[in-house]
């Protein structure tokens, strides 16, 4: 898949390769919404591996909005392109799957540039907002599937709202020997399932990706262009 994105902008990375395998692993099917699409790679890479689900993107940022149109229109990929803010924006439908690598960053340095510091950082899409506003959209038993910051577990948790309720989970570690930096969360309205933890994905053996994460990079196949 050919990826074009913005030489001075916020340019996707392992956490959306990571989250795109781990949404993978499920039956995607319905209507899709991606929210914070950036270029586009998550929904479109879902929409390249399920081509009958119904792909709606929402990007607040003009600039990522007008690439992620390039991106659907290069690769010949459906998508109704949305550019708003997803907590203002007046849906006409609901869906049954919401996915998305939100900005979470909280309380450290900020970029200068304004096109990473919205991508990046969770004051533009606050946790409980966002959760709430997931809540609304999703079908009665539709499917929230995110990743966020490992360190904010206990806040995901006491956040989410009922009747989400989370099913799946799996932590990446940047190496063996380091704590988990981020979570990737599968929830469900109205699931009755205990939780599965899936085992933990490592990012680095080394120097180099690991078997899995190298598996992960080879399945999505992206190549970037930046303009």
């Amino acid at each position: 898949m050919i990826l074009y994105q913005p030489k001075n902008g916020y340019c996707y990375n392992s956490d959306t390769m990571f989250l795109y395998d781990f949404i993978s692993k499920f039956n995607i099917k319905g209507d899709v919404l991606e929210v914070g699409g950036g270029c586009g790679v998550l929904g479109l890479l879902i929409k390249r591996d399920f081509p009958k689900i119904n792909l709606t993107i929402i990007e607040k940022q003009k600039v990522m909005y007008d690439f992620t149109l390039k991106n659907s229109k290069e690769n010949n990929l459906e998508a109704e392109v949305i550019n708003a803010d997803f907590l203002e924006y007046k849906f006409d439908k609901k869906f049954n799957f919401i996915i998305s690598n939100p900005p979470f960053y909280k309380g450290t340095l900020k970029s200068e540039n304004e096109i990473k510091k919205i991508a990046r950082y969770e004051e533009y899409l606050p946790m409980e907002e966002f959760f709430n506003k997931v809540n609304s959209l999703l079908v009665e038993n539709g499917e929230f599937i995110f990743c966020y910051d490992a360190k904010r577990i206990d806040d995901i948790i006491k956040t989410l709202p009922k009747p989400l309720k989370i099913t799946d989970m799996r932590f990446m570690y940047p190496r063996v020997n380091k704590n988990a930096s981020l979570v990737m969360i599968r929830a469900k309205r109205h699931a009755k399932s205990m939780v599965k933890i899936h085992p933990p994905l490592i990012g680095l053996e080394g120097e180099e990706y690991s078997k899995e994460a190298s598996e992960i990079y080879k399945k999505a196949n992206t190549k970037s262009i930046k303009q």
